[in-house]
Formats: structure tokens, sequence, C-alpha cells
């Protein structure tokens, strides 16, 4: 199938390198050569970068974290939760750092980036508990680092994404920290593989559509049979009933047209609309997914744009 691609996109998506799930050790690698060579945003006010270690969910050990802080702040500021993406199966906080930088530059807010357990080697509900601990230890001791308890939102990319719509559900029926907003970007959050753009979008930027049922499996492992009926709605929230989806946080949904995971993002949206939440839509034509990672392009720096301009209004910055 032939794709229009932003000229300055596909100019730039011929040099990507191609993920393949089947060799999950050489997309790792893949995945970290990347990480190293994206280029490093430097603030044009200092911005303050430090890992910390936070108590994890029983059992399992602390959670690290980095946290990035406008350097020169007066007071408290909001904080954002940002879920890196990865298929559930890779990634870390050094995938994220420049939009991270960038974020608490730009949009003032004090970032924690989780790095969080991934499957295979820990599946579902692992990387989920980890992102609960961070909030918790966002909302009751990131005072100590500037954040005010009571503007928190989370942010997630892909799989980050399907991570974040998650976390807000856990969260308000653990009766957890309130959060003002949810700004999920092309979120992972269908498992059932079975949208057009899933099935139509095949040979596409960043992410294959070859990928998604082994990343699944890998998600799900011990859990349920990805597409199976026992499929918890906190692994695949794209399974909830409108009427579990009443009452969360208001929420920005990015959705990208040449995109396997495009209809699972536009299909996650309509529900939270017709749950009642305030949701905002973008949809970027002739764009792939997360193609604001791509510096240097009018199309990714509007989209940059369009989310500072979101985190800003949603958590009141």
């Amino acid at each position: 199938m032939h794709h229009i691609l932003d000229p300055e996109l596909a100019a730039v998506a011929a040099t990507l390198p191609t993920a393949d799930l089947s060799d999950l050790a050489a997309a790792r690698e893949a995945e970290r050569l990347v990480s190293e060579y994206l280029p490093v945003h430097e603030p044009q006010t200092p911005v303050s970068v430090q890992d910390v270690a936070v108590p994890g969910p029983s059992g399992a050990g602390d959670v690290r974290v980095r946290v990035y802080a406008p350097a020169e702040r007066s007071g408290t500021l909001p904080g954002l939760l940002y879920l890196h993406g990865g298929g559930y199966v890779m990634g870390s906080p050094a995938l994220i750092d420049s939009p991270a930088r960038m974020l608490a530059e730009r949009a003032g807010v004090i970032v924690v980036a989780v790095d969080y357990r991934l499957a295979p080697e820990h599946p579902f509900p692992a990387g989920l508990e980890d992102s609960y601990a961070a909030l918790v230890w966002a909302a009751d001791q990131g005072g100590e680092h500037g954040i005010d308890a009571d503007r928190l939102g989370v942010l997630g990319e892909s799989a980050g994404g399907g991570l974040a719509a998650a976390l807000t559900m856990l969260t308000r029926e653990r009766g957890g920290p309130r959060l003002l907003a949810q700004f999920l970007d092309a979120p992972t959050v269908d498992d059932r593989l079975n949208t057009p753009s899933m099935r139509t979008l095949r040979d596409t930027p960043v992410w294959q559509s070859a990928n998604s049922p082994i990343a699944w499996g890998h998600y799900l492992r011990g859990t349920a049979e990805p597409g199976a009926a026992d499929v918890p709605v906190h692994a695949a929230v794209a399974r909830a009933r409108v009427e579990e989806l009443a009452g969360l946080p208001p929420a920005l949904v990015v959705a990208y047209q040449i995109d396997p995971t495009r209809d699972e993002a536009l299909d996650y949206a309509r529900q939270l609309i017709q749950a009642g939440v305030p949701t905002d839509l973008r949809h970027y034509g002739k764009a792939f997914h997360v193609a604001h990672f791509i510096p240097g392009t009018a199309m990714g720096s509007r989209m940059i744009d369009d989310r500072i301009e979101a985190v800003r209004r949603m958590l009141e910055a």
C-alpha cells in the first residue's frame, strides 16, 4: 500500500531502522543505539536532571525515575508522569530524554520519567504497578522536588500511552492520587488487533503491524492470550465499557494517519467522549507513529508546540 507522507518526514523515514520483535534482543539493542544518537535538547533556561529510586510495588524493589525540573523555579509546579513507549518490551527514560527536557523548560512542569519493568521478563501488571508506585511517590514525596501534588498529570506514548490510560483507571479505583489530565500519544490500548489501520497499514515507519501480536503476547504472558475474552481491562483499556470510563480525567488523545495504532487511538478517544470525559483529539495527516521524535521538521515542531500548549493549559501551569 502506498503511503502519502509529509515530504520532510518521508525523507527521514527512509533512514530509520525497522524494528523486528521476532528477535527481541536485537530490537532492544537497536533501540538503545537509536536512543544514544537522538539529539539532546539544550534548554535556553537551565533544567536540572536527577535520578531517584522510589519505593516500588510490594516485593518488587525500587522503581527508578528521572526527575526533570526547571532549575530557576519559584514555588511548586505541576508534576507530569512520563511513560516511554517501546511496545511494552523495549525503551527506557533515555528514549524520552529530549522531550522530557523540553516539557520541563517550555511547559513549566516537573517531569517524572519512569523506568518501568518490561515484558516478557516482567509481564502485565508489572509495568502498570511500577507506574502507579511512581505516581504515589510524586504525590506523597514529590514536594521535595517542587511538585505540586494537586496538579498532577500523566503522559504516555505508544505502549506508554496504554499504561497511562490504564493508570487513570487504576488510581481512581484505588483512591490514589488525583490526576488532572491524561495525555495519550498513539496509545497502544487494544490487543484484538482488528482495526482497519492495523489490518491494512503494514510497511510503515517506526512501528510495523507485524510487531503488535508479538508485543501483546509478551505483555500478556501468564495472564491471557491476546484477543481472548478474559484479557483484563487494565491491560487493554479499549475493552472498557463506556460507563467504566466515566469520571476519568480530561484527555488529549493523539493519532497519526500512517500508523497501525491509529484507529485504536481514535476509537478510544470516541469511547472517552461518549463517557462524558472532556477529550481533545489531534489527528496528524501524512505522519507516522510518534513522528514528533524526528527533530528538524516543520510538522514535528507543530506537534511539539501542540503538546506544550495542551500540557500548560490542562495542568494550569
